[in-house]
């Protein structure tokens, strides 16, 4: 299952999509595309982050309907109402299949201030959405470090997810250079995943990378790494599969997925790779005299016997066995060297 088919497809087989963002890279213009495609599905988009005309690139679209909560500030708002049992309501009076948006749930949270009613509100939402046609699904936009995160992506929220976690590329780099393990297939599955998974969930070691002394800082990329984790899908025979993981990349500028070898910024890995398999030269040629031996040689070399000191020793003497070859200069006398005491 590609990145593309589990943001484009009709019929998605989870209805929970969890976009996470970082300080590094933002999960942002997957958003966009999610919002933009599916045209046959309402859309209710809830916006408490980021501004709707950021995230909707056409005002006009008639399935997307936008709900702006970016006033509704508790402190600055005076009344300040909770939008919970608001937006259960517009999502109950959906009669038919609909597409839920909120972005972003870290600012629902901090808004409410409690992590718990936060959960339940999900929870209500996510039962709503559940209920539905396989074409409804919640979008959730998180950006990491997360409060919310790990009572999102556990089971008991929901047994089946779509999980897109943006990386900078800069990060595939230096896995590939400090610790010389490239994205597959030019490592195994195994060795990469055990590399990647603890140093991507370090945000700061990442954010260094990007925002440190020598790193690229934040504008001028147009490409960006998706860790893809699929939990609870289903295959073509309707057998529920295990949790799937890939990696795959995203164009920005043209809202379309890459392969990774594909990527620009990705070009020094498969060059590195492309001149370690080049063929080693032959030290034996061009030099002033010849190393390689004829076949009658090779014949005569053949004939010729090893030498071996211990000639008629078994090959495998007893153990503890001693073997001493007596050197020329060695004053060898078997008398008894104390017979002339008087002992």
């Amino acid at each position: 299952m590609s990145l593309l088919s589990n943001l484009d497809s009709p019929h998605p087989t989870q209805h929970l999509l969890l976009l996470q963002s970082s300080i590094s890279q933002s999960s942002l213009p997957l958003l966009r595309h999610a919002i933009a495609h599916r045209n046959s599905v309402k859309k209710l988009l809830f916006c408490f982050l980021y501004s709707p005309s950021g995230l909707v690139g056409n005002p006009t679209a008639s399935n997307v309907q936008v709900h702006d909560y970016l006033d509704n500030v508790p402190g600055f708002t005076n009344p300040w109402s909770d939008p919970f049992s608001e937006i259960l309501k517009i999502v109950e009076a959906e009669p038919a299949a609909v597409e839920v948006i909120i972005d972003s749930v870290d600012t629902l949270l901090e808004d409410n201030g409690s992590t718990s009613e936060t959960y339940k509100f999900l929870r209500s939402l996510m039962a709503l959405i559940s209920a539905r046609s396989k074409s409804s699904r919640l979008i959730l936009h998180v950006c990491t470090p997360s409060k919310i995160l790990p009572v999102i992506v556990s089971t008991a929220f929901s047994s089946s997810i779509t999980q897109l976690i943006a990386h900078p590329p800069a990060l595939l780099l230096h896995l590939a250079t400090e610790y010389m393990t490239p994205p597959p297939p030019l490592s195994p599955e195994a060795k990469f995943w055990g590399v990647f998974i603890p140093i991507s969930e370090r945000g700061r070691d990442t954010e260094t990378l990007i925002f440190g002394q020598a790193g690229e800082g934040s504008g001028g990329r147009s490409e960006m790494v998706v860790e893809v984790l699929v939990r609870g899908g289903t295959d073509t025979s309707g057998r529920r599969k295990a949790v799937e993981r890939f990696l795959e990349g995203w164009d920005i500028d043209k809202s379309q997925p890459l392969k990774l070898s594909q990527m620009n910024s990705l070009t020094p890995i498969w060059q590195r790779k492309a001149v370690v398999e080049e063929a080693a030269p032959d030290p034996t040629q061009n030099v002033s005299f010849n190393l390689n031996l004829t076949p009658s040689q090779q014949e005569s070399r053949a004939r010729v016997p090893l030498p071996y000191a211990h000639e008629g020793v078994p090959s495998a003497p007893a153990p503890g066995a001693i073997l001493y070859d007596p050197d020329s200069a060695d004053d060898i006398d078997d008398d008894d060297p104390d017979e002339d005491l008087d002992i």
